[in-house]
């Protein structure tokens, strides 16, 4: 592996369509918006939306192992902005299995340097839960950034790539039971599909959104490439994309909504001389705390299981 950055302009001059759909929102069913000033210098402010014109001739989005070192503080300053390395995200991706095996170390033995060593051997399931159960066991990452704890093609703060079978992220290793398990073509694709469909994680900023996408998207690749020695045809990629675009969504989580969405209210009263006045008032949600209240565009995802479109804010249980 070259590089960890993925060429927006090559994708989009073998793959047009997929671009598009990799910039696509499936809430307000235009593109995902900047959700950052950090672009300003270059035109593109916050609401704005991302296109493909608006990348693939300046290669501005990067990595953030590949940004500068004032941005990225700025970024953690201005954003809140933290990425977490590959060991943690293994270790903490090993607990969830831990608790889902009800033994350690099934994909890897950590080690005592922040390293991990791989378990080459074959994952054993028990009588009670099969490898298909764990396939589609639904994991979500909050703030997902890259993506990191979802897939791990690099670290993200080092840099450095991480070969395939090293992988730790929650998607590689459910793609691992799949390449492990999977008797025929049609059965690999059809349970890779349904390893996507129960992957999920949102983010605020439309850059970090992109490539946390692509990375899933190239993850997916990179395991069809190592299954049958080819190259996924478009149709396939298009089928893949999809669900990314559902299951790999924008929103501000401390709210549910597309950021930025919530508006003032323009509210009219009577004031003690019977005159009405227009008071603006800020969104009740917000001024309220409340999730369920907001004025703003709530985030919707998809259940596949159900095969329906839902609100995020509608699977949070009420107090």
């Amino acid at each position: 592996m070259d590089s960890i950055d993925i060429n927006e302009k090559e994708l989009y001059d073998s793959y047009p369509d997929i671009l598009d759909m990799l910039l696509y929102d499936n809430t307000t069913k235009k593109n995902i918006i900047w959700g950052t000033d950090t672009y300003k210098k270059n035109g593109y402010y916050f609401n704005d939306y991302i296109t493909p014109q608006s990348i693939i001739y300046s290669n501005i989005i990067k990595p953030r192992s590949e940004k500068a070192k004032d941005e990225k503080l700025k970024r953690a300053r201005d954003n809140g902005e933290v990425f977490t390395p590959s060991w943690m995200c293994n270790k903490q991706n090993n607990i969830t299995d831990n608790e889902w095996f009800g033994r350690k170390d099934v994909f890897n033995y950590e080690n005592t340097d922040l390293t991990w060593k791989t378990n080459l051997e074959k994952i054993v399931f028990s009588e009670n839960k099969s490898w298909k159960d764990y396939v589609k066991d639904i994991r979500l990452e909050m703030t997902c950034g890259e993506a990191p704890y979802l897939v791990s093609r690099y670290d993200t703060v080092t840099g450095m790539p991480i070969s395939l079978i090293d992988r730790i992220g929650i998607l590689d290793r459910k793609l691992r039971v799949v390449n492990e398990n999977s008797t025929s073509d049609e059965e690999w694709l059809e349970y890779a599909l349904e390893a996507l469909k129960a992957t999920y994680g949102f983010e605020w900023q439309g850059d970090n959104l992109l490539l946390a996408r692509e990375n899933l998207l190239f993850t997916f690749i990179d395991n069809y490439k190592y299954k049958f020695g080819i190259q996924p045809s478009e149709q396939i990629l298009k089928n893949v994309v999809t669900v990314i675009s559902w299951n790999i969504w924008q929103m501000d989580g401390l709210k549910g909504v597309i950021p930025g969405s919530c508006k003032n209210e323009k509210i009219s009263q009577i004031n003690l001389f019977s005159e009405e006045i227009i008071i603006d008032c800020m969104c009740s949600g917000c001024q309220k705390n409340d999730i369920y209240n907001h004025n703003g565009v709530y985030a919707k995802i998809m259940d596949w299981h159900k095969n329906k479109k839902t609100r995020f804010v509608d699977l949070i249980r009420r107090k």
